[in-house]
């Protein structure tokens, strides 16, 4: 009875081990299938890894809490310009009430949205404009007392150092190394084929009507938000627009502008003008009235004018009407030729 018992314990001890064993070299093959990568995943792996040369912002999140309190500011001042300095401004009334991102898509991050990606990698630098080498202050500046039709800011002040913080940052990853690698920096990049005849303001008010209207109104003069605080649909002329001596109203400016970002829901990819409406729609929104601005000590060497800024005197035998709506190609051709002398 008890060799019973024994032989009994042996056999449930041997089976146990078997299980063991079993159980171990299972483990080992499933650890060395583990271990083998297939080669279809790795090339699903490079496939992922290519990135497109479209420029993109950095991330304020990624930068530390005591530099991103300024970075944001300047953010905030970029996308609600009206709200500090507006009509009903918390820090003054100076300007028409636009805000800096109407010109600026998406506080100046969108890719061919005139965004501020190459003001870090190129500031100063000399602008014919001024005739001078320009400083980043001077340059916002600029678009305070041009497309906002305002005063400028003191350059010693914590708005003008928070504005100057968010550009630089918005293009801190931008080097003269590496600028010609990205798509989207500059409105350069925003192509459009010159019309061989002059824009016309006619044709142009009929793609306002069909195109623009519903959000800039009938008459040009945008959409206010409840309170009159800030526009939601910013005037295109009038009081509350831009004056003569803004960048948008050089034609092709504005042309350019509109065909990669309007009407609403256009970008780069889904254009909705053609490249006739676009200079068409440029001509009557800058045919109509609009705030003045002194311009005459603009483009001290008159030979660096840009072919469509529309006032002379000029280093060419053009009349002003041409330089403002065209036919440009013969502008161009007249300084070609005589750049080669």
């Amino acid at each position: 009875m008890e060799n019973k018992q024994i032989i009994k314990a042996l056999f449930w001890s041997s089976l146990g081990i078997i299980f063991f064993a079993t159980g171990l070299f299972i483990f080992g093959i499933f650890i060395v299938f583990q271990s083998i990568k297939p080669p279809t995943i790795q090339t699903e792996l490079k496939i992922t890894k290519q990135t497109s040369s479209l420029w993109q912002s950095p991330d304020i999140k990624h930068i530390n809490q005591g530099r991103r309190t300024l970075v944001e500011y300047g953010k905030e001042l970029i996308v609600h310009t009206a709200k500090y300095f507006g009509v009903k401004g918390i820090i003054g009334t100076s300007t028409n009430g636009m805000n800096c991102q109407n010109c600026h898509l998406e506080a100046g991050t969108k890719a061919f949205g005139n965004n501020y990606g190459l003001v870090a990698s190129t500031y100063p630098k000399y602008r014919a404009r001024s005739g001078t080498i320009e400083n980043i202050e001077k340059r916002i500046n600029d678009c305070f007392e041009r497309s906002l039709n305002g005063k400028p800011l003191n350059s010693n002040s914590r708005e003008m150092q928070a504005i100057k913080a968010y550009i630089l940052f918005i293009g801190s990853n931008v080097s003269k190394d590496n600028e010609k690698n990205y798509k989207g920096l500059s409105m350069k990049d925003n192509q459009i084929k010159f019309l061989d005849r002059l824009a016309s303001p006619k044709k142009g008010k009929l793609v306002y009507e069909q195109k623009c209207q519903s959000c800039h109104q009938p008459n040009g003069e945008g959409v206010w938000n409840a309170d009159k605080t800030e526009f939601i649909y910013p005037p295109l002329w009038g009081k509350n627009s831009y004056n003569d001596a803004a960048g948008l109203y050089r034609i092709s400016n504005f042309a350019k502008f509109v065909k990669y970002n309007m009407p609403l829901g256009a970008n780069h990819e889904n254009i909705l003008l053609s490249d006739e409406e676009a200079w068409d729609v440029a001509a009557f929104v800058n045919s109509n009235p609009r705030p003045h601005k002194d311009n005459s000590k603009d483009w001290p060497k008159i030979h660096e004018k840009p072919f469509d800024h529309p006032f002379g005197p000029f280093a060419d035998p053009f009349p002003e009407n041409q330089h403002k709506y065209g036919p440009f190609p013969p502008i161009q051709a007249y300084y070609a030729k005589n750049n080669k002398k």
